[in-house]
Formats: C-alpha cells, structure tokens, sequence
C-alpha cells in the first residue's frame, strides 16, 4: 500500500494537483494541514481519489480534526498538523500522543522542513512544504506498507 503525505500547501493547489497528478500509484493521500481550501478543490477534480485531512493551524474555517488515527495493512497511523504539539521545539510530546494510540507510524507537518526517524518503534514523518519549504525545493513523503515492512521516504517537487 502507497501513501503520499502532503502538509502546509498554504493555498497553492497548482503543486497539490502536481503531485495528486505525479502519484498515480497511490492508494490514499494524508494532507497534515495549512491547505484544507486546496485539497477540497482538488478532491472535487479527482472523485475516485481517497483523501484524509487534518486542520492546521492556518485552516480557521476548517472542520476537520487536528488529528486522526487510520488503519492499513494493520499498521496504525496517526497524523497531525503538530502544532499542538510544539514540533517546531521537538517531537516528546507528540511521541507521547503516538504512544498513548499505540501507533506505529506518526506523520506531522508545521515546520516545513522534511524530517524522518525511527524512534521508540515509531515511525516519524514529516513531508516538509508544498509552498513555502525552509530548506529549499518543495517536498512531500511517501510511506509504503508491505508484507516485509514499512518503507518511508521524501520525494522533491520539481
């Protein structure tokens, strides 16, 4: 199973299409937050698409949750925008929340700046930015789910 995570698209749905468009392939799209207006203007162009969302700290008129647990291939995914969480100082917190879900995946956003790790059993991602990276070109991640395990990466947008 191929899951693309998007977060702080910050009203540029010209890269949200880009990469709904350049991931085919995938089975569910994560959207971390800062971009509910665009992803309801992209869901509405592609029906068949699944895609989950969570409000950030820029989506005032959203309402959606500011986080959600889903389930694939058994693997229990939990994501967040993390404001709430203060991932801009560092992720004990939301390693808390991970751990009192017993998830194994966490995907995060807010910092804009791409970041994975595994600590504690937990897989941590955080795709950076479509629109406003801190560290240069937008990114966006990508987890895959298989029988021999959990694979996690950043892809750049070109």
């Amino acid at each position: 199973m191929r899951i693309v995570v998007v977060s702080d698209s910050h009203k540029d749905g010209n890269r949200l299409n880009q990469v709904v468009e350049q991931r085919a392939d995938a089975h569910l799209f994560l959207h971390l937050g800062d971009g509910a207006r665009e992803l309801d203007d992209i869901a509405c162009l592609y029906p068949e698409t699944k895609f989950h969302l969570v409000r950030g700290n820029c989506d005032w008129a959203s309402q959606a949750k500011s986080e959600d647990l889903i389930v694939c291939r058994g693997k229990r995914i939990f994501f967040t925008h993390g404001h709430l969480y203060g991932v801009k100082r560092d992720t004990h917190d939301l390693l808390g929340r991970v751990r009192e879900l017993e998830a194994d995946i966490c995907c995060f956003g807010h910092t804009h700046t791409p970041f994975t790790a595994y600590q504690e059993g937990i897989y941590l991602l955080n795709p950076g930015s479509l629109s406003r990276p801190r560290l240069g070109l937008p990114t966006y991640g990508v987890i895959d789910i298989t029988d021999a395990g959990i694979a996690i990466h950043h892809v750049t947008l070109r």
